[in-house]
């Protein structure tokens, strides 16, 4: 009965988002909802297991069927000062997510998951495994997007004189069976081999890579994960991020969302101000450039590409390609900054014996 009640209780949430034109709404549903069964009720719900795993999956076969040869073609003669921009963006990421770090609530690992600029689903899914506190990555990565989306409108209306649209409809995929089949050999496949050549976050990017691969290659056709499976998998992941939340950790995710707040402005400011380096360096309209380097909400970034003019082929790939270095980019980041945090936990070494 308690995970009947949980589960309408979700769907009604998403409905409900939804219904508000918010990004992600089966994610921060299940959130909020997994929030609120776990600070109201004295015993939790456990989720079954294997759950976590096969929502990863389906998320990281999802990320991977938007890498398509006719995607990335779009980049061309501009390849080079795209990936610049990229790796900018990656940098002022990790700057925005520095500063996050110093607050007393908030460790480095999880200052620079939670202010990661792009992949916002896929980045709470590895939080937890590589060693980020993923209940403010989850919350932080939602706000982050949430102010993106609802400055959208607001920019494109003042500074460039259009309107952004609501969210596209899903492309076209092909039959029911191909989408099984392609996450069923891309979700245990991938799973396997991520594990097989060690990957952090295996059962993400495995099969994000493996999907990736397929894709690029033409095998996988037009076949996409069937989207109720997609938005199941995402409810998943946002239940069992808010299923660990306590009266504690919700005070200390309070604490930290002001500086939070304030650091994504600061992001979002700095996106936009590498736009206009790339349009000045690639003659590309501004509008296109600022709808490409908009750091989060795909979907509605697309949306507003199509109602403007823009070219919205050179704003997917250019979302894409950053997605793919954020995402690819994040395990290492951890492992960086956990070692850096463990040595300054040491202290410097001790001075050597002197010699006779």
């Amino acid at each position: 009965m308690h995970a009947v009640v949980l589960a309408a209780a979700t769907v009604a949430a998403s409905a409900g988002l939804a219904a508000l034109g918010l990004p992600s709404p089966t994610l921060f549903a299940g959130l909020l909802t997994g929030l609120l069964d776990a600070l109201l009720l004295p015993r939790p719900l456990p989720l079954p297991r294997g759950t976590g795993t096969a929502a990863q999956a389906v998320v990281g076969v999802t990320i991977g069927t938007l890498v398509q040869l006719s995607t990335l073609a779009a980049l061309g003669e501009h390849w080079l000062p795209v990936l610049l921009v990229t790796l900018g963006t990656l940098a002022l990421s990790l700057g925005t997510g520095a500063l996050l770090g110093r607050h007393r609530d908030v460790d480095a690992v999880t200052g620079a998951f939670a202010l990661v600029a792009g992949g916002a689903s896929g980045l709470v899914v590895m939080a937890r495994q590589l060693g980020a506190d993923e209940r403010v990555v989850a919350v932080v990565q939602y706000v982050r997007v949430l102010v993106v989306v609802l400055s959208l409108p607001v920019v494109l209306h003042v500074a460039f004189g259009v309107r952004a649209q609501g969210s596209p409809a899903p492309a076209a995929g092909g039959p029911l069976w191909a989408g099984l089949l392609l996450l069923a050999v891309c979700g245990v496949a991938g799973r396997w081999l991520g594990r097989v050549a060690h990957l952090p976050a295996a059962s993400l990017l495995g099969p994000m890579l493996l999907a990736a691969a397929l894709s690029l290659g033409g095998l996988a056709g037009a076949a996409r994960v069937p989207g109720t499976l997609e938005a199941l998998a995402y409810a998943l992941i946002g239940l069992q991020v808010g299923l660990r939340f306590t009266p504690a950790s919700l005070a200390s995710v309070a604490r930290v969302l002001p500086a939070a707040l304030a650091l994504i402005v600061a992001g979002v400011a700095g996106s936009a101000g590498l736009a206009a380096l790339l349009s000045a360096t690639t003659g590309l309209p501004l509008l296109d450039t600022y709808l490409a380097t908009t750091p989060g909400g795909l979907y509605a970034v697309l949306a507003a590409a199509v109602g403007s003019g823009a070219d919205a082929t050179f704003v997917l790939s250019v979302q894409v390609l950053r997605l793919l270095v954020m995402l690819l980019a994040a395990p290492v980041l951890a492992r960086a900054l956990a070692g850096g945090a463990l040595r300054r936990r040491r202290g410097p070494p001790p001075p050597a014996a002197p010699t006779r």
